[in-house]
């Protein structure tokens, strides 16, 4: 413990940042391979099991020798179409074991490594490969909501940079920019509608980002969008030094949102400590603190998953663990989501895990954004350029057009 609270786990130290940028280039690499993996008649419990083993693997191989934890920030999760939350179902199942991906359907991935309890999750939607889009056109719905969700995702991440810290012109002007408002929660909503509305879709209710911190992905902030009448109100708002994993669901229905009956078989412990009674409850609860920590796992993780699905009951119905139920859109229209792993430095956002950047050219819609503030926001960089082409910029007055094209090129490539 006292050595914990020797190191500095802010982004001001350079080490922490590493650690961050390690723990995403192998969700960056294991999302590619689970991405290839997810083809018509694939089982996805299967997709999910090969991924986990994909994901330990790569953790083996970074820090070695060192005394840090490291391991699976997220469980791989393959979800069908409608489903909006992760889902991962286990063999032992009669019932859903046997799902399989079907040809052109929309299908959420998501996964994600932790370094020294630094995590990063990664989140993209993928068309299964069917006739529809044998020639990598997507076209229709699906080309809607895959531009919907893009657009109001960067949008999203646009919307986050704290007020100024982009800003250019005088010491007078960029103090004006740094002394207003934090955009408010309902305000990105209300934008947000717009983007998706665009291409006659919906934000999927109650879409929540949070505050990462370590050990933490569920932190003292979170942004909650188009939140649900019974509650899910927003805290806090993003700032210098904040670590946050953004959110975007989009549906081509209503999007709102229904439970499922399928088993839950996510989970996450809590910090709520509870003196449980069955031995099975407790074995359970002694592995997955040792193996997990307080990241979410599924239950296919565990030694033995016919017992653990017995352990975790009390654990849950003490609030020991808390189980993620499988929930939906409610007219089980398909639904679209992404997650990045950001961080906010004095120079703007940083993605660190982030979906692969979409070739926009394969989806052929009649459908666009209109709105001017909203395209206004969209042509802003989410990044202040610190590379040798930021200063000739300033040296060739000519060239001032070319030049913020590549500082938007370079922004990414950085990120």
């Amino acid at each position: 413990m006292a050595e914990d609270a020797a190191v500095d786990y802010t982004l001001n130290n350079p080490d922490t940042l590493t650690k961050y940028k390690t723990a995403a280039q192998i969700s960056h690499k294991v999302l590619e391979a689970v991405t290839g993996w997810c083809l018509e008649g694939e089982k996805i419990v299967s997709i999910c099991e090969r991924g986990d083993k994909l994901l330990a693997e790569e953790v083996g191989k970074v820090y070695k020798g060192k005394k840090i934890s490291k391991g699976i920030s997220h469980p791989t999760t393959v979800s069908p179409s409608s489903y909006i939350t992760p889902y991962t179902p286990l063999s032992t199942d009669a019932e859903e074991a046997p799902t399989s991906l079907k040809a052109n359907e929309a299908v959420k991935i998501q996964l994600g490594a932790q370094i020294d309890g630094l995590g990063t999750i990664v989140c993209d939607t993928i068309i299964i490969p069917g006739e529809a889009n044998k020639d990598d056109k997507l076209s229709g719905r699906e080309a809607d909501l895959l531009l919907a969700t893009h657009y109001a995702n960067e949008l999203l991440l646009r919307l986050m940079i704290p007020p100024g810290l982009l800003a250019s012109g005088t010491d007078e002007e960029k103090k004006k920019a740094a002394s207003e408002k934090p955009i408010t929660q309902s305000k990105m909503t209300h934008l947000l509608e717009k983007v998706v509305k665009s291409y006659g879709c919906n934000l999927v209710e109650g879409t929540t980002s949070w505050l990462f911190e370590r050990n933490e992905i569920e932190g003292k902030k979170k942004i909650v969008l188009s939140p649900p009448s019974d509650g899910g109100k927003g805290e806090g708002v993003p700032e210098i030094g904040d670590v946050w994993g953004v959110e975007m669901g989009v549906s081509v229905g209503t999007g709102k949102i229904k439970t499922l009956e399928n088993r839950p078989t996510l989970h996450r412990r809590t910090t709520i400590t509870y003196q449980l009674k069955r031995p099975s409850s407790r074995q359970t609860l002694s592995e997955i603190v040792k193996k997990f920590g307080t990241f979410p796992f599924s239950l296919r993780q565990l030694e033995d998953e016919r017992a653990a699905k017995v352990g975790v009951v009390e654990c849950v119905r003490s609030n020991v663990l808390r189980q993620y139920e499988v929930v939906a859109d409610k007219d089980s229209a398909p639904v679209a989501r992404l997650l990045t792993t950001i961080a906010i430095t004095k120079n703007g956002i940083v993605r660190l895990s982030a979906p692969p950047a979409p070739n926009l050219e394969q989806y052929k819609t009649e459908k666009k954004i209109t709105d001017e503030e909203i395209l206004r926001i969209l042509e802003q960089p989410v990044a202040r350029s610190t590379g040798a082409k930021g200063k000739n910029k300033k040296k060739k007055k000519k060239l001032a057009k070319k030049a913020t094209e590549e500082e938007d090129e370079d922004s990414s490539d950085e990120e």
